[in-house]
């Protein structure tokens, strides 16, 4: 028994951190319809920035803070200086953003090496909460609160602020939008480094347990479009579930069937989008 519970809470954790890769994304394919192949690029360069900062400062929350910014700075250039003048042209997105992925994958090599990196948890989360006879680790802990709290604020951003309603108006009509004076293309390149921000803070929280080594963007990325393609696109609360799912079968099957870890996930995925084409809880 404390086995599974131990896998099932390490599949939550690693869910939730999914969670806040595909959020982004979500945000970014699902609700603007751009096909964005860099979003493990975000993932990655948050990461390494925060290894950069941490180890400079010797402060966590600075990393954190400075690799968020930054990815988020890089996502508002990306969109703004690019990806707008390809608006509704899916090929081109996707054409540009894989561009994308490998020149950040060669850059994050060139600056910060081939090697895998460390980027150290904070003193205060090293030890483990025990309950009962089982131990789980505290920061995974954090992870998942983490987690929770991120979709508890977008639901919030998302369904009852002014800008969400912006951004919900700019989707649905955007020729509309603009005639009550919305400002479209200034609101999508903000909900696009949002999303880019998102993935940073994943690549940030992710790296004291997942690792910072260069294919890291590629395996997480392909991960996350599993999540956002069972949960429906543009679903908050299908990203969520399908995150919990997705990261409950990458460890069980990671644990008890390694040489068929793949078919763990991708099976369920084929088997859920046979049943209902789009995702659990997307729109038809």
């Amino acid at each position: 028994m404390t086995f599974w519970l131990i896998q099932v809470f390490n599949g939550i954790s690693f869910g939730m951190l999914l969670f806040l890769l595909a959020s982004g994304l979500s945000l970014i394919f699902g609700l603007m319809g751009i096909v964005n192949l860099a979003h493990g690029s975000f993932y990655i360069l948050g990461a390494y920035v925060a290894v950069s900062v941490v180890g400079a400062t010797g402060s966590f929350l600075f990393g954190a803070a400075a690799g968020v910014a930054a990815v988020a700075a890089v996502g508002s250039g990306l969109h703004r200086g690019l990806l707008h003048r390809f608006h509704g042209r899916e090929l081109a997105q996707v054409l540009l953003t894989f561009g994308v992925l490998f020149i950040v994958a060669d850059v994050t090599v060139w600056i910060w090496g081939g090697n895998p990196l460390s980027l150290p948890k904070p003193a205060f989360l090293e030890g483990s909460l025990r309950v009962g006879t089982l131990m789980f680790p505290t920061y995974r802990l954090l992870v998942v609160a983490v987690g929770v709290a991120v979709a508890v604020a977008l639901w919030i951003f998302q369904e009852r602020t002014p800008f969400g309603a912006a951004v919900r108006a700019g989707v649905d009509d955007e020729e509309m939008a603009r005639g009550v004076g919305i400002n479209t293309p200034r609101l999508f390149t903000a909900v696009f480094a949002l999303g880019a921000g998102l993935a940073a803070l994943g690549g940030v929280i992710g790296g004291p347990f997942v690792g910072v080594f260069p294919g890291a963007d590629f395996e997480i990325l392909l991960l996350a479009m599993v999540v956002v393609i069972i949960g429906g696109l543009g679903s908050l609360r299908g990203a969520f579930v399908a995150s919990l799912l997705v990261g409950l079968l990458d460890n069980l099957g990671k644990t008890l069937l390694p040489d068929l870890a793949l078919f763990t996930v991708f099976a369920p995925m084929a088997l859920i989008l046979a049943v209902r084409p789009t995702g659990l809880f997307g729109q038809a």
